[in-house]
């Protein structure tokens, strides 16, 4: 049986610094179920939100703050403002489905898992989710909403995306997830929810203006990790498989194989609804925080008992 691909308990991250958010209570935190009264003040601080499970695979709930270690740029942060557990977070969830010529093949497969994720894994007294299906261009299949009906209608409808008439070959997915979190996920107190994309493609881009960089960047500023399916590569020297890997490692999510078995698919869907639900946020105030536009690489460290962490990969400063 195949792994999915992890973050080792020794990992590098990427966030993105913001304005302070003051809670009614700002004390360490578990179970929020609720979404408390905020008021925003600029102060400079990074907030890492970040998943750990065990060497079964299982959420652990109960770590402590002087279990973990944390270095940006080398050096210890100047102070620890809050360190929550975070259970039972609620699910935002994009599912963009690749309807280009390569993926063909593999729809009916794609089309199985995302509406399999929407009828079983969904919770409609807390989460919504949106369809996107895309080739050259993208095209909403499905708006925000907790409806597993209308999600699954608008995931098996096959939406032929055209431009004027003309239907052009090509793939565009770092546009389309561009996109997803600019007119989306930024939309969404990314603060107060488990936000993912779940994403099904070859990973292979030949029609994007947007790079993987800036694809990389709406994710981390909307607190948005990519969670992928993908068929395996068709020819050798694909650079697809290496592009899920990026979008998902300095995202913070996974890459997953759409031909697995369905016991396997099923634990899949189960390892994401774990980490999106089950999350801990670091609120802290790095040594140095120039506003230069400098990329922060930060080194966070878990006591044994944890065997994985699943996390984004570093983060850029605020440029003025």
């Amino acid at each position: 049986m195949r792994q999915p691909w992890i973050v080792g308990s020794l990992i590098i991250i990427t966030l993105i610094a913001h304005p302070r958010r003051i809670d009614s209570q700002t004390n360490n935190a578990t179970n929020q179920s609720a979404t408390p009264y905020s008021l925003r003040v600029s102060v400079d601080e990074v907030s890492l939100t970040f998943h750990v499970a065990d060497a079964h695979g299982l959420p652990i709930n109960d770590l402590k703050l002087d279990e973990m270690s944390l270095l940006d740029n080398g050096r210890p942060p100047r102070r620890i403002l809050e360190f929550q557990s975070l259970q039972n977070f609620p699910i935002h969830a994009g599912i963009l489905l690749d309807m280009s010529e390569s993926m063909e093949e593999t729809g009916s497969s794609d089309r199985a898992i995302a509406i399999q994720y929407a009828q079983q894994l969904l919770r409609q007294q807390t989460d919504q989710a949106f369809v996107i299906k895309f080739d050259r261009q993208s095209q909403i299949a499905q708006y925000w909403t907790s409806d597993a009906k209308a999600l699954s209608v608008g995931i098996r409808n096959h939406t032929h995306i055209a431009d004027g008439g003309r239907h052009f070959t090509g793939t565009a997915i770092f546009d389309t997830i561009y996109r997803a979190c600019l007119d989306q996920f930024s939309h969404v107190d990314s603060a107060n929810s488990g936000n993912f994309i779940l994403l099904f493609s070859d990973g292979e881009d030949n029609a994007s203006k947007t790079s993987l960089a800036q694809a990389v960047d709406a994710c981390q500023r909307t607190n948005t990790a990519i969670y992928a399916f993908h068929p395996g590569p068709k020819e050798a020297f694909s650079p697809g498989p290496k592009t899920l890997r990026q979008l998902a490692s300095e995202s913070g999510g996974r890459v997953f194989r759409e031909d697995d078995s369905e016991a396997e698919i099923s634990n899949d869907l189960h390892i994401i609804e774990a980490d999106r639900r089950n999350q801990y946020r670091l609120i802290y105030k790095p040594a140095e925080l120039k506003r230069d536009g400098s990329f922060h690489r930060i080194q966070l460290k878990a006591s044994e008992r944890v065997d994985s962490i699943i996390v984004r990969s570093g983060y850029y400063s605020p440029s003025h």
